[in-house]
């Protein structure tokens, strides 16, 4: 593929990170370059890290700002072929032959055709962005088959022929690191570890997402999901828990609520997972928010 240095408007890793920002998703420079080469080279971004640190947000950003369609492959364990490029409607299939009698009906015409995410992609490779999300919840086997695909970028119809993208799709995958992925698929890949944000940046975000939240709140539920990420738990809060959760806590709190019950009171909404809350619960106080304006 030739290296374009500008691509739909975007001529710079700054550039990039500004558009991204206009999406309201603040991209630090290590991530917007990474996009920005991924797009410039016409190779597949692969993006790892935590649950919750943005990777599909990152994604649906990229989508936004390049004005193309999010097309979103969900993996899971034991996904297959048929669930990721397409499936013949059976049940159309043959009411169309019975209705036709003794007419001849092409029951293999695109009418008949159920389009899954990756043939999607192929036949609007211009107009679609590819998300393969959390790509480590699926097998080795899908892995391979995706690696095949990634490689040149067509699809065979044993009833209709081979399907080829007019150009290369531009394509994000995601990544919790449940499992290593094959060294090959990195390798076709510009690759980027999203870390949870500093606090200074998730401040930001939670200015920028919640509107209705006071600069002090957001510093303080920022430090206080800091500290929770830093406990054993099964589920820590992400970067959405950490919007949330300052939502929620201003909401109560303009109800009457004073700050550390307003912050007790929500807990639900950064902690969700029971074992965690139960784990919590002797030093939660200790962890909450104190006065915040």
């Amino acid at each position: 593929m030739p290296v374009r240095a500008t691509i739909d408007g975007i001529g710079s890793p700054a550039a990039l990170a500004e558009a991204l920002r206009g999406a309201q998703y603040l991209a630090d420079e290590g991530l917007a370059t990474a996009a920005y080469l991924a797009l410039a080279l016409g190779k597949p971004l692969l993006l790892e890290g935590a649950p919750g640190v943005g990777k599909t947000e990152a994604a649906k950003a990229i989508g936004a700002v390049l004005a193309r369609q999010v097309i979103r492959l969900q993996c899971y364990e034991g996904i297959d072929a048929s669930a990721a490029l397409y499936e013949w409607n059976y049940p159309r299939q043959m009411l169309a032959i019975r209705q036709a009698g003794n007419d001849y009906v092409n029951i293999y015409s695109d009418e008949f055709l159920l389009e899954r995410p990756l043939l999607a992609a192929l036949r609007n490779p211009a107009t679609s962005l590819l998300l393969i999300d959390e790509i480590d919840r699926s097998d080795l086997e899908f892995e391979a088959f995706l690696l095949e695909f990634l490689s040149d970028f067509t699809i065979s119809i044993p009833e209709t022929g081979t399907v080829r993208a007019a150009q290369q799709p531009v394509v994000v995958l995601t990544s919790n690191r449940t499992r290593d992925l094959h060294e090959a698929i990195r390798r076709r890949c510009v690759y980027h570890w999203i870390d949870y944000p500093g606090s200074e940046l998730e401040a930001e975000i939670v200015m920028m997402r919640a509107s209705s939240v006071a600069r002090a709140t957001a510093d303080a539920v920022v430090a206080s999901v800091g500290l929770l990420r830093n406990e054993p738990l099964a589920k820590p809060p992400g970067v959405a828990e950490t919007v949330e959760w300052a939502e929620a806590a201003t909401l109560l709190h303009s109800q009457g609520n004073p700050w550390p019950e307003a912050f007790r009171r929500s807990i639900g909404v950064a902690l969700k997972d029971q074992d965690d809350l139960a784990y919590m619960a002797p030093s939660l106080a200790a962890v909450l928010p104190g006065e915040a304006a």
